[in-house]
C-alpha cells in the first residue's frame, strides 16, 4: 500500500491506512472513527468522555474542523483537551463554504501538531474531504485516496445538496 510522505503522515510503509492499522485500544465507537496511520486518526463529533479516551491512546494534538456553535459540538473542547495536556487547533469550516484558506490552515496545523494527532468535525465528512485533498497533494494515487474518502462519504456521489461545494473542494486535490 502506498503511503504519502511528509510530516502529516510520517509512518512506515507497512503501517499505513487500512484495517491492518486497527488498534484494539482505539475508541472506535466514537462517531465515524477512522485510523489512518500510527500518527493520525479522524472522527466525527466528540462527547464529554472522548478527550480522556483520546489521551488514553496517546493523542497529543486535536484539530477540530467543526463550527463551535453546532448543536453537537463539544462545549469548551479546547479547555477540556488542555486539561489533559493535549494541544488543540480549531479551524471552523462552514459546511456550505469550505475554502482554500481553511485547507491551508489545516495543512499548517497538521504540520505543526505533535503526534499522534486526531482530526475531527461532526460527521467526519469535512475531515475526509480535507484528508483526500491532502493525500492527493502528497502524491497518493486517486484510487487509493478515493477508497479512504469513501470510508466516510463521497461528495461526488452524494444526494445531499450540500455535497456540491465539497465535490468542488476535493477537485482541487492536487493543489494547495
Amino acid at each position: 500500500m502506498n503511503c504519502p510522505r511528509g510530516k502529516g503522515f510520517a509512518a512506515p510503509a507497512t503501517t499505513c491506512y487500512g484495517p491492518e492499522m486497527a488498534n484494539p485500544a482505539d475508541p472506535d465507537d466514537i462517531r465515524a472513527w477512522q485510523r489512518l496511520s500510527e500518527a493520525v486518526t479522524s472522527s466525527g463529533c466528540l462527547t464529554a468522555a472522548d478527550p480522556a479516551r483520546l489521551a488514553g491512546i496517546g493523542v497529543r494534538h486535536v484539530i477540530n474542523l467543526a463550527l463551535d456553535d453546532h448543536p453537537e459540538a463539544l462545549p469548551d473542547e479546547g479547555e477540556r483537551l488542555a486539561a489533559l495536556g493535549i494541544g488543540y487547533s480549531h479551524i471552523p469550516v462552514p459546511f456550505d463554504a469550505p475554502a482554500a484558506t481553511h485547507f491551508d490552515a489545516f495543512v499548517s496545523a497538521l504540520d505543526g501538531a505533535e503526534r499522534p494527532v486526531h482530526v475531527h468535525c461532526i460527521m467526519n465528512w469535512r475531515v475526509s474531504a480535507f484528508l483526500y485533498r491532502l493525500h492527493r497533494l502528497q502524491g497518493m494515487d486517486a484510487a487509493e485516496a478515493d477508497a479512504l474518502l469513501q470510508v466516510q462519504w463521497d461528495p461526488r456521489h452524494s444526494d445531499d445538496p450540500r455535497a456540491v461545494v465539497w465535490a468542488a473542494f476535493i477537485a482541487g486535490g492536487n493543489s494547495r
